[in-house]
């Protein structure tokens, strides 16, 4: 595959469909609650997208306080874009818009713990990750 030319946006203006098929190439549940995520996203404190030309290729956004804490609770980049740069160049921006917060937080899936570390992430000390998760009916 060639690289593409990808172009980054800090704002809110994508439109729901582009992240609907964002979210269910990566089998995100999210993706079965459209209102919910896109209400989620839009309200987020930073937003960061990635784009091929018009196309919506990569996602990433930071819940925050403004002060001390952020937390990171979506990345998403299309399977066919990824293994580009395009997750590690969202999370640069991410966290140099948070430089100097006290807590860069984020949970990881297995297969994400590499990826994140690579990021300048770390394993927090002895927490546990905890969470009441409103699982989907099969």
């Amino acid at each position: 595959m060639h690289k593409v030319k990808i172009s980054y946006q800090e704002n809110h203006d994508i439109d729901c469909l582009s992240i609907l098929n964002l979210y269910k190439a990566n089998h995100w549940s999210s993706a079965n609650k459209p209102e919910q995520l896109y209400n989620a996203l839009m309200h987020s404190h930073l937003l960061v997208s990635a784009w091929d030309k018009s196309k919506l290729v990569g996602l990433g956004n930071a819940i925050s306080d403004n002060f001390l804490v952020v937390y990171y609770p979506h990345l998403l980049v299309l399977p066919e874009y990824q293994k580009q740069g395009i997750g590690r160049q969202i999370m640069k921006i991410l966290t140099s818009r948070y430089q100097g917060f006290h807590q860069h937080i984020l949970l990881a899936e297995k297969q994400a713990i590499e990826f994140y570390k690579k990021c300048g992430f770390k394993r927090a000390e002895k927490t546990e990750p905890m969470w009441i998760y409103a699982k989907e009916e099969d």
